[in-house]
């Protein structure tokens, strides 16, 4: 596969290119590692495309999996407590779980709420997240997930792997592609998300 869309939001791939080169050598060598002709293994039931030979989304997900963890790359999960109290919540972000749990009830938070995100691939604080699913996921690791871990300092930078329009047409109807996700995005309005990203469009 190759990648041949970029979008870089908040100065993201300048970041990565100045501090992080090598890692981006390993991305984009994990994209290009990946033979897409042996992937369209899901066969349409949908009316427009009944018989129809597809890019599998599942099959996609297991071959990055296990190309990322191959150069060590590892899930990782964050964890922390709500409030609803916007002075609370800034003052806690930061702090470890243990510590943000007592804070908050120290300040009159009587049952502070236990919740976590988790993102796919992080390394050197740089987060990676191959999404081949639906709108909807898409846009909670844009404007939920990776704020969340940049907030949190986590990570740095934050990148979303998506199909291009091109590729998309070949997979199941619904799932999002990264001309109609950085469109989104660019609406947003230049410092929106707060936090940098760089989106990557792939196709076969």
């Amino acid at each position: 596969m190759k990648i041949t869309k970029k979008y870089s939001h908040l100065n993201g791939e300048e970041y990565l290119i100045v501090h992080h080169r090598k890692l981006y050598n390993e991305i984009k060598s994990v994209v290009h590692t990946i033979d897409a002709a042996e992937l369209k293994t899901k066969i349409s039931k949908e009316k427009t495309m009944s018989g129809t030979k597809l890019y599998s989304p599942v099959d996609l997900n297991k071959i990055f999996d296990t190309e990322f963890q191959k150069l060590g790359w590892r899930e990782s999960r964050y964890s922390y407590y709500i409030t609803l109290d916007r002075e609370l919540m800034e003052k806690s972000l930061s702090m470890p779980v243990k510590e943000q749990k007592r804070f908050l009830i120290e300040h009159g938070e009587t049952k502070p709420i236990y919740s976590y995100n988790q993102t796919d691939f992080v390394k050197n604080k740089i987060a990676v997240e191959v999404q081949f699913g639906k709108y909807s996921f898409v846009a909670y690791d844009l404007f939920v997930k990776h704020m969340l871990f940049y907030s949190g300092g986590v990570i740095n930078l934050g990148i979303e792997i998506l199909p291009t329009k091109k590729m998309q047409e070949q997979m199941s109807s619904g799932i999002a592609y990264f001309e109609g996700e950085v469109y989104n995005v660019m609406r947003q309005g230049r410092n929106s998300p707060p936090v940098p990203l760089l989106i990557l469009g792939i196709e076969p």
